[in-house]
């Protein structure tokens, strides 16, 4: 990868769910419900609108190839704004807020007065056909000196259920963008500063948490290539591999154009129809067919089944761009005979379509309609092959691979919301925004003021229980024993297979003032929380506790496990120390300190040497 660095120019995206009590342009709640709990559904098509320019964005225009139906479900906790059925609301001074205070951390500079813009998408995820968004301030920088082109504040898309229906409960919650500058040139680089930003974010306490809160969208271009946007990526350990297979792709297309142009390869700009071909094949997809049709590519051969990413090959680049016309994929001669394909079709394919054996073809199948559509962009994509690479959107695969969405947007797509008035910022107010304590800050602080170990210390400070752990502290609890209960057992738990996901910070603080107070023993949380998740109320878990044992009753039992083990001990002498605490604390349940325990059990033993 360290050859590549050189070539490579990447900037990043940052999508971050802000936690406020209602959504940005109505007073709907920021809550995600379950699809199945739905009280209704609605349909809508959706088309593109041309901008004040008379323009019409060509990511929309590809999205008109296929035109769909969608439906969307409402809840009791959406309205008519989600619906597009009532203007909507003035936006919610609680996320500009924090947002501003985003931008103050990052050392930006902010707009004087914030006005919403309307971003034209017409893929079903917003009713409107349009996402809501405003730029909110301008110029800042990282510490290692990336710089932070601009933050703004918009909406959040509809949640996809399924093809062509999308759930409204999402909609509408505030989202902070931050687009930095393209001044990353390494995949590790990438991951790197989406971590800090993430950081940054999470330092705010006003952000939600969890898988789909926040996106990455990164930008990647290498030299000789093209910019290309790779959407949603949600995993932060996936980023630089993402980063690494795109600059193999790009370089796989930059290879494969050399080849084709050193061939002198060229693109049929009509199809065959190639119909009658395989109207008595074996293949139940291609035989029943309503049309078919076959695309050309002129010293092709071999190379549409070439990899150019893990999983991916030039055929399936030229799938992705066939489906946007609503056919299921492409057969093409690289991978032929298969699928019930056998070699007589293609000798027959080969013939109608006039190809040597060293062209490859291309078919697509369905409706008249759909079956034009495809050729027409298969034509396109293997055009583009010989030009290099495309400039594209494209989204996640599992594992990094990325897929063909849609063309880049261009300026076509924003355009001024007419519904909402401009908010004004002001000196005063920007100097009123409040500046966290950051995340890595604060962990170094708990270090000093608590004596935590660094790697501890970073893991409380980056936790989901961070403000727990604070309030248990405030309240008395030792630091140590507040990290056992909310970070560490919860871990080992869960490993074990036990769900804690439902227990309330209420719980957890009453076991930990439990432990506090001498009720229970620090060696009794996991069965207290354990039985907690179970199910049991907090009286059930806590009343049920037997009082502490005393200095005496312990050494009893010390005393009575010893006498019962005599011959054992010994022979091991001190060596039994660590089998009978096993012993002990298996007898005590819990009520005893294992240090306590530990140093009771040192005494019976030196009293029997």
């Amino acid at each position: 990868m360290d050859s590549e660095a050189p070539s490579l120019t990447a900037g990043i995206e940052i999508h971050q769910q802000l936690d406020t009590e209602r959504k940005l342009f109505c007073r709907c709640p920021t809550l995600l419900r379950d699809t199945k709990e739905h009280s209704g559904e609605f349909t809508r098509f959706l088309r593109a609108t041309e901008s004040e320019m008379g323009e019409i964005d060509r990511a929309a225009l590809e999205e008109l190839k296929h035109v769909r139906r969608f439906t969307y479900y409402t809840y009791d906790t959406t309205c008519l704004v989600e619906d597009d059925e009532e203007p909507p609301r003035p936006l919610n001074p609680e996320a500009l807020e924090i947002c501003l205070s985003v931008a103050k951390i990052l050392g930006m500079t902010p707009v004087r007065q914030v006005h919403p813009m309307r971003k034209l998408v017409i893929d079903g995820s917003n009713t409107c056909g349009f996402q809501r968004t405003a730029l909110v301030a301008l110029a800042g920088r990282l510490p290692d000196g990336t710089g932070i082109d601009t933050i703004c504040l918009e909406e959040d898309a509809a949640q996809r259920v399924e093809e062509g229906v999308f759930s409204l409960d999402r909609l509408g919650i505030p989202l902070v963008e931050i687009t930095t500058a393209p001044d990353m040139h390494t995949p590790e680089a990438v991951q790197a500063t989406a971590e800090y930003i993430g950081m940054v974010l999470r330092s705010t306490g006003r952000v939600k948490r969890g898988l789909g809160t926040i996106r990455q969208d990164v930008n990647i271009s290498i030299a000789g290539g093209a910019r290309v946007e790779i959407k949603g990526v949600q995993e932060l350990d996936l980023i630089a591999e993402v980063v690494r297979r795109e600059v193999r792709r790009q370089q796989s297309l930059l290879a494969l154009r050399d080849e084709l142009r050193a061939r002198q390869a060229s693109v049929e700009p009509r199809p065959q129809d190639a119909t009658h071909v395989f109207s008595r094949s074996s293949s139940r997809i291609l035989s029943k067919a309503p049309r078919i049709l076959a695309v050309v590519l002129r010293g092709f051969a071999g190379l549409a089944g070439r990899e150019i990413q893990p999983g991916r090959r030039l055929g399936s680049e030229m799938a992705d761009y066939a489906k946007r016309c609503g056919v299921g994929g492409i057969f093409h001669t690289d991978e032929l005979p298969a699928y019930s394909i056998t070699d007589a079709d293609v000798e027959a394919l080969r013939a109608v379509a006039g190809a040597g054996t060293g062209d490859c073809v291309v078919i697509v199948a369905g409706t008249p309609e759909q079956a034009g559509c495809a050729a027409q962009q298969v034509i396109r994509r293997a055009v583009m092959a010989l030009e290099g690479v495309p400039e594209e959107t494209r989204r996640m695969l599992p594992e990094g691979s990325t897929a063909y969405m849609r063309p880049l947007p261009g300026a076509a797509r924003m355009y001024p919301e007419t519904d909402v008035l401009p908010v004004t910022l002001d000196r005063d107010a920007w100097d009123r925004i409040p500046v966290p304590e950051l995340l890595s800050d604060r962990a170094s602080r708990f270090v000093k003021e608590y004596g935590l170990d660094v790697a501890v210390a970073r893991q409380i400070a980056f936790s989901e229980r961070l403000p727990l752990f604070e309030r248990a502290v405030a309240e008395g609890v030792n630091p140590r024993l507040a990290h056992r209960a909310l970070i560490a057992t919860p871990v080992e738990l869960a490993r074990k297979g036990t769900d804690l996901s439902r227990l309330t910070d209420t719980q957890y603080l009453a076991v930990l003032r439990a432990v506090s107070s001498g009720k229970a023993a620090k060696e009794a949380i996991p069965d207290l929380l354990a039985a907690l998740a179970a199910g049991k109320t907090e009286n059930e878990v806590l009343g049920s506790l037997t009082a502490p044992l005393s200095p005496a009753e312990l050494d009893a039992i010390v005393a009575r496990v010893l006498r019962e083990r005599e011959t054992f001990v010994r022979e091991r002498g001190k060596a039994a120390l660590g089998p009978l605490m096993g012993v002990v604390m298996a007898e005590v349940r819990g009520r005893v300190d294992g240090k306590i325990v530990s140093e009771a059990l040192k005494r019976g033993l030196e009293k029997m040497r």
